[in-house]
């Protein structure tokens, strides 16, 4: 009985995906080479269920169905971010069908919770909180919280918890368009009021205050990677929840998963259509449930910083225990204390360029002069961090990402300290640059584009690497077998063709004192 079931399922999402993948491609026509891209993402969706249904038979063809409409909900997103408008119709649509299979087949949780984030509504609501139009609400209402009711019910005076806060309250009304409701349940667009002012800004989770969901920063997850690029784990993607969005990091992959056998195999990464099983840590605690327990706060997708194409989906299956064992420690000594102690501003020098660019001879004359300028400075160097902190890495896309990670981790720990940091680094990726200034105080990460041809750099080739990767004995050399990402607007710009090296350093650190 429990493989008919899982025949059964199977059959189910597999004729769900081709419908779906129908009304994709035909939206899609008009974008030409966008609709392969598409078609593929419907296509993982069909992995994503079929490996559902081949490891866990109990569940039914209705509840596949339901995942197999979250995720492609994501994909009628980036249809209609592209101008393709009857993805919204087939959408609604959708979110009738799962409404109509919630409440056939009684998948309303026992915990109450907002979902879809909060957003405040003075007045009149936006419509943001998933109304079909704006909600006028009574004279001096204060403030109201808009949103969909994920899971559970809710009703005037129950105790409810603010997260990631963890403020507390009570429920006062439950306002619609229709008037007020003495509850509401799953799927329901509503306006909360509460009795206490409480701060609640979109992407936050209005909760059971005796049940609430989890609050965590690291977790394991299994991913679905719908990229033609492969996953690099430590590189920073957008990681988009719900209403939140946090930038998270995807570590290597624990093992991949064979669709077909359920073997799980051995990954340094995922390519397109893997399957694969990570941690993935983010920037900042989220709200979520595991997969399992809740589809609103249990899956997510990756987005790329750079293109903000969708590259990944995935499901939360539970939060890692370090995650809840470790919190920020306050000290009294502020970063502007340590700053004020040097009489300067701190800031990081970011050289970035083809190696034999010139950047440890400019950085080297830039310290000079701000040591005679009585600054306080140090000076990171590629090849000097790699004698320690960094000794265990290669030169591969991946170690390269996590070099820049950690060079970015030392910087910022050094502009708390309240010095001007100089680092000299290929860094070839613009997103891990990206990364590392995001870290950064506003104003504070200075890009210098260290800007040599490569044939002038492999001229000079003082320390024979061009001549060794040439001859094919250095590989993921930057420039003939690996990629240099130019910067696209760097705070300055060096062209060695034209300045000498101390030309260079005198105008960097005029641009940096003023």
């Amino acid at each position: 009985q429990q493989r008919e079931g899982e025949r059964g399922g199977l059959r189910v999402a597999e004729a769900e995906a081709n419908r779906l993948r129908g009304e994709h491609l035909r939206g899609a026509r008009r974008l030409g080479e966008r609709a392969e891209q598409i078609s593929a993402h419907a296509r993982n969706v069909a992995h994503v269920v079929a490996h559902v249904v081949r490891n866990h038979g109990r569940v039914t063809g209705v509840v596949l169905r339901n995942a197999l409409l979250h995720f492609t909900d994501e994909i009628s997103a980036d249809v209609g971010r592209l101008g393709v408008d009857a993805a919204a119709d087939t959408r609604k649509e959708r979110d009738r069908r799962t409404a109509e299979a919630k409440a056939r087949n009684g998948l309303v949780e026992q915990r109450g919770l907002l979902g879809d984030g909060c957003d405040q509504v003075d007045d009149v609501a936006d419509g943001g909180g998933g109304f079909p139009q704006p909600l006028d609400i009574e004279a001096g209402l204060a403030r109201g919280f808009a949103g969909l009711v994920a899971s559970g019910r809710i009703a005037p005076g129950d105790p409810v918890r603010i997260l990631p806060s963890g403020k507390t309250s009570t429920v006062a009304r439950i306002v619609t368009h229709g008037g007020d409701l003495s509850q509401a349940v799953a799927g329901q667009s509503l306006t909360l009021t509460l009795t206490d002012e409480v701060d609640c800004s979109r992407g936050d989770v209005i909760a059971a205050a005796g049940d609430p969901p989890q609050v965590a920063d690291q977790f394991e997850a299994t991913l679905v990677w719908m990229a033609e690029e492969p996953l690099l784990p430590g590189r920073t993607y957008w990681l988009k929840l719900g209403t939140q969005t946090v930038s998270a990091k995807v570590r290597e992959p624990k093992y991949r998963i064979d669709v077909n056998t359920t073997q799980h195999l051995a990954a340094p990464t995922l390519d397109l259509n893997d399957i694969g099983i990570a941690e993935v840590a983010t920037d900042r605690p989220i709200v979520f449930a595991p997969y399992g327990e809740s589809r609103t706060l249990g899956g997510f997708i990756l987005i790329d910083k750079l293109t903000n194409a969708t590259i990944a989906a995935g499901m939360l299956n539970f939060a890692l225990r370090r995650a809840q064992n470790i919190h920020h420690q306050p000290t009294d000594i502020t970063r502007e204390q340590h700053a004020a102690l040097k009489n300067q501003k701190p800031a990081v020098l970011w050289f970035t360029g083809l190696s034999g660019a010139g950047k440890s001879t400019i950085a080297n004359l830039v310290e000079k002069r701000l040591a005679r300028m009585n600054r306080h400075t140090f000076l990171l160097d590629g090849d000097n961090v790699r004698h320690g902190l960094n000794r265990d890495l290669g030169f591969t896309d991946a170690d390269r990402v996590e070099n820049i990670r950690r060079v970015g981790e030392v910087a910022r720990l050094m502009t708390d300290a309240g010095l001007i940091v100089i680092t000299a680094f290929i860094s070839p990726f613009r997103a891990e640059r990206a990364m590392v200034r995001d870290r950064m105080k506003p104003g504070e990460f200075i890009e210098v584009h260290i800007d040599t041809p490569l044939a002038e750099a492999e001229a000079r080739d003082v320390k024979g690497l061009y001549a060794k990767a040439r001859a094919g004995s250095l590989k993921n050399f930057t420039g003939i077998d690996s990629p240099y990402e130019a910067p696209d607007a760097p705070e300055i710009h060096i062209d060695t063709t034209r300045m000498t090296a101390e030309e260079a350093a005198d105008h960097i650190v005029e641009r940096l004192i003023g």
